[in-house]
């Protein structure tokens, strides 16, 4: 009997022993107080938590962009949210923004921690998610003077023209055809198309299928996006319990990735030696790779980073803008023959659209921001607090997460008149005052993010963008089942995507135009 009770009271202190370690555990990882809190300091407002989980709740929707805004609608636009014991800072306000980005602009300009450091995609070596350094900074530079400026624009123009030929030919043929056409697919090859043309002197050859093996890869890159949202907001957590989430299947896409990547480059090792070559982008990082002096010591794995970013996220941005507003446009008839009667003033009938119609066409460039304004492409903009700091008379921890929902941003009552509703005639008023214009995309547009870590390809998107609009307005009619087009979203990894992507059918409104260029030989 004393035998029985002796091990009894071994088991029950047993337990007690692993309970008070669980409830130690549990204390440090969701309720200890960030490190460095300061006494007299608050934290913003915080929302209603669960035990433990704290807001995460509010983070698992499908429409997580949605979830958070109307969390701040009820609570405030500057919240503190909690994650276990991961502290986000979530803001929905067009001036809290504009003061972040004007105060705080350095220490929000990381995106913390990489997912998994050695992966092409979302690694350390990706100019997209790597932190704010001299790494960043040269690769912006050199994205900025050797891809972006103007006299490289204007030396690939006739490759994004050759491209938009390409474009309207497809749909042409469809149209003879009485075919439907999926918009977001014709206008991936068109996307797809102009950047590897641009950056690396070739596009993907649809024939072999390594277009489609692209594609796919881009496609699972988006399907994990959401998911290393979800590892990075909770790092810290995983980091104790040592947990590597997704790491199979990010290495998975990112050795596919690699092994495309390095074929190119083989290519190209002899390019550069070429006399009167015209340079593109993977011949410049190449010779900056052999550079012994560069400024910084780029690696293969860089460069090669550098193209999944390119691809990933320089591509469905544009399908998605041109998706939604072409969308909006066939919902708004009235919209519609405004717009169209516009590019007919300019443009005629008897040749098509050129990019360098658009500073001349001001209602187009008012529809194509308006897209952007209703359907931004990355609803939620994620950064992070590098040091601590005060706003408004709050304490920010050091690395606390920041989100700032865009989405809500650019649909504020306060900020604009009929926020829902699709006018692009609020844009044309703006730019009859450059001065209110400025303080309008500061403040308030924050479609291509903001501050420093900003997209650097604006100006580039808003061609794509227009161009593709203009040529299918310009061109064709487009019949739809039914009355309207489902406008139903969902949060598809990366962007927002449509529940049911926009398919019609084009009729010819015009004469089919007659290119003498080379394509045209070739195609013929």
């Amino acid at each position: 009997m004393a035998t029985l009770i002796s091990v009894d009271f071994q088991h029950c202190f047993m337990y007690i022993i692993l309970l008070c370690l669980f409830s130690l555990l549990c204390y440090s990882l969701f309720f200890r107080k960030p490190k460095g809190t300061r006494v007299g300091c608050d934290l913003p407002p915080s929302p209603p938590s669960l035990p433990i989980i704290g807001h995460l709740h509010h983070l698992l929707s499908s429409l997580t962009h949605k979830s958070l805004q109307k969390l701040s609608s009820k609570y405030g636009p500057f919240l503190h949210l909690r994650i276990f014991s991961v502290p986000i800072i979530l803001v929905s306000s067009a001036s809290v923004a504009y003061e972040i980005f004007k105060a705080h602009d350095v220490n929000v300009s990381s995106r913390g921690a990489a997912a998994i450091d050695e992966s092409l995609l979302f690694g350390s070596s990706s100019f997209i998610y790597a932190p704010y350094g001299d790494y960043w900074k040269f690769m912006k530079k050199i994205f900025a003077t050797k891809l972006l400026r103007p006299q490289v624009l204007e030396n690939s123009r006739g490759v994004r023209a050759e491209e938009l030929k390409r474009f309207y030919r497809r749909i042409l043929d469809k149209a003879r055809k009485n075919e439907n056409i999926e918009i977001s697919k014709e206008s991936a090859m068109l996307m797809n198309n102009i950047l590897c043309r641009m950056s690396m002197g070739r596009s993907f050859s649809e024939e072999n299928g390594e277009a489609e093996r692209v594609r796919g890869l881009v496609g699972e890159s988006y399907a994990l996006v959401k998911k290393i949202f979800f590892a990075a907001t909770l790092r810290r957590l995983l980091e104790k319990l040592r947990i590597p989430l997704f790491r199979k299947e990010i290495m998975g896409v990112s050795d596919r990735f690699d092994e495309l990547l390095e074929r190119i480059i083989v290519e190209h090792k002899d390019k550069l030696e070429k006399e009167h070559q015209v340079m593109d982008m993977m011949d410049v990082l190449l010779a900056a790779y052999r550079d012994k002096n560069a400024e910084y010591k780029i690696t293969r794995n860089h460069i090669k980073s550098f193209f999944v970013d390119l691809f990933v996220g320089g591509t469905d941005t544009s399908v998605q803008t041109t998706q939604w507003t072409m969308a909006e446009i066939i919902n708004n008839p009235n919209i519609l023959q405004t717009l169209r009667k516009e590019i007919d003033s300019v443009v005629g009938k008897s040749r098509l659209i050129h990019e360098t119609d658009i500073p001349n066409l001001p209602y187009l460039q008012a529809v194509v921001k308006e897209g952007l304004r209703l359907h931004p492409p990355g609803p939620l903009l994620i950064r992070t607090f590098q040091e601590r700091c005060e706003m408004k008379g709050f304490y920010i921890p050091e690395k606390t997460t920041l989100v700032i929902n865009a989405y809500a941003v650019m649909r504020d009552p306060d900020s604009w008149e009929d926020p829902d509703e699709f006018k692009p005639e609020r844009f044309l008023s703006y730019s009859r005052s450059g001065q209110e214009d400025e303080k309008e995309q500061t403040l308030k547009y924050l479609s291509f993010g903001g501050g420093r870590r900003g997209c650097p390809g604006v100006n580039l998107g808003y061609i794509f963008v227009g161009t593709a609009i203009g040529m299918m307005v310009q061109c064709f009619d487009w019949k739809i089942e039914g009355d309207k087009v489902n406008m139903e979203e969902t949060y598809g990894g990366m962007n927002l995507t449509m529940v049911n992507p926009l398919k019609c059918t084009p009729v010819p409104r015009t004469q089919p135009f007659s290119f003498t260029s080379n394509l045209e030989i070739l195609s013929s």
